[in-house]
């Protein structure tokens, strides 16, 4: 549970490095999202007001405020989902894993501020009754939903700035060519085409190379296939990514699953990754 909640945060790398990315995408994201929705508060208070002059301005603030405030505290739900589904890069079954998400999402936030509301009333001696919570909860999950989705969208394009703007130095140099592999203090530098694959070992990944070495590096692999995916780079498995360029037979195993060659190197391919398989047979 521990590595999960690193792995989800960002605690996988060095400051600067995929981890380092990660928690910037998390930081840029979350004051977007805290100015966002506190303007559509900001609106719905003055819309409010508007339609109602004799009404006190306080009950407004207190409604859109508690929204707001519990909306922020909640964000980790589809941060979480999007770490460990991002849209871009997995298999479409995993996506399934936004649907429960996003259930946990709208939970928290409407029990959140009805909670809260009911403090804040009790604290000025009055009583707030949020009404029956289940037709509450499907009318807010309504709002919700929309807000869900461009949380998921805004993380995908703030991470995808970030890595081109070079915000991580774990990454190809100008020409592509080249990938950083990081372990503490030591850096090796290896060219994209000398790797053949990357699995996952425990709290690190192993990049193994065609020259035999197998380097390791603090890292998720659910980061590197962040970073590689995009250079060629497939997920075969839950605990390997292949340099496609590098493939030299495929290799039927029975049920859907193959056996992917990389010259010497054997790499399993489940048939959880269909489109692995469809980009490999692929001319």
């Amino acid at each position: 549970m521990k590595g999960f909640v690193r792995q989800g945060f960002g605690m996988d790398g060095a400051l600067f490095g995929t981890g380092g990315r990660v928690r910037q995408t998390f930081f840029y994201s979350f004051i977007a999202i805290a100015v966002l929705v506190g303007t559509i508060n900001a609106i719905n208070i003055i819309t409010l007001q508007n339609s109602d002059p004799d009404h006190s301005f306080v009950g407004p603030l207190v409604w859109e405020g508690s929204s707001w405030v519990t909306l922020l505290l909640s964000v980790w739900v589809p941060w979480l989902a999007w770490r460990f589904a991002p849209p871009a890069i997995v298999p479409r079954w995993k996506l399934l894993l936004h649907a429960p998400a996003f259930s946990l999402f709208a939970f928290l936030h409407v029990g959140g501020f009805d909670l809260l509301r009911m403090i804040i009333y009790r604290m000025a001696g009055q009583h707030y009754d949020p009404g029956a919570f289940l037709p509450q909860l499907l009318f807010e999950m309504r709002k919700d939903v929309l807000g869900y989705v461009l949380f998921i969208g805004l993380f995908t394009t703030i991470n995808h700035l970030l890595r081109q703007a070079g915000g991580t130095p774990a990454q190809a140099d100008q020409s592509g060519s080249t990938f950083d592999i990081r372990d503490g203090a030591r850096l090796t530098r290896v060219r994209l085409e000398d790797i053949l694959a990357v699995t996952s070992a425990g709290n690190y990944v192993e990049f193994l190379l065609v020259d035999g070495r197998r380097l390791l590096m603090r890292a998720s692999l659910q980061a590197m296939e962040a970073d590689l995916a995009p250079r060629g780079f497939l997920r075969t498995h839950r605990s390997w990514l292949v340099n496609s360029r590098k493939v030299t037979a495929l290799r039927p195993e029975g049920s859907g699953d193959y056996t992917v060659d990389l010259g010497a190197q054997a790499v399993p391919l489940s048939r959880r990754f269909p489109e692995a398989l469809a980009k490999l047979r692929s001319p």
